[in-house]
């Protein structure tokens, strides 16, 4: 019995986007904890490697995408640009109208990201 393609996606994307999360949470945090930068600029770092991490594997190994690199890229900033956006509102609302530790908002602010850029991947930028 094999398993149907948009699963197997499902799957390493998921695997991405574990790895992913972590590869970005550490990159935050250290450069919090350690280099003393600000939340945001924490953030916008964070992501950047987080970005440039998910658009090689999933273009290579999740979708497997043939499409022109140039026509994906575009397509993957655009999602990348509304699911940070949207992140990053979110985080600045839990830093000024909550009480919740600032490394606790971040990981929630990834969870709206991660849900946001799985969406829009799926039936945007890689979409066959």
């Amino acid at each position: 019995m094999s398993i149907p393609t948009s699963l197997k996606q499902f799957i390493k994307f998921g695997i991405v986007g574990i790895s992913n999360t972590v590869l970005t949470a550490a990159t935050i945090w250290i450069l919090m904890k350690w280099m003393h930068l600000s939340a945001y600029a924490s953030n916008i770092i964070g992501y950047i490697v987080g970005l440039i991490n998910s658009f090689v594997w999933n273009r290579k190994w999740t979708f497997e995408s043939n499409s022109s690199l140039r026509n994906t890229i575009f397509k993957f900033i655009i999602t990348f640009a509304i699911s940070y956006l949207v992140q990053l509102g979110n985080l600045y609302l839990l830093l000024h109208f909550t009480l919740i530790d600032p490394y606790f908002s971040q990981l929630l602010s990834i969870v709206v990201y991660t849900i946001i850029n799985f969406t829009l991947n799926k039936f945007y930028t890689f979409k066959k």
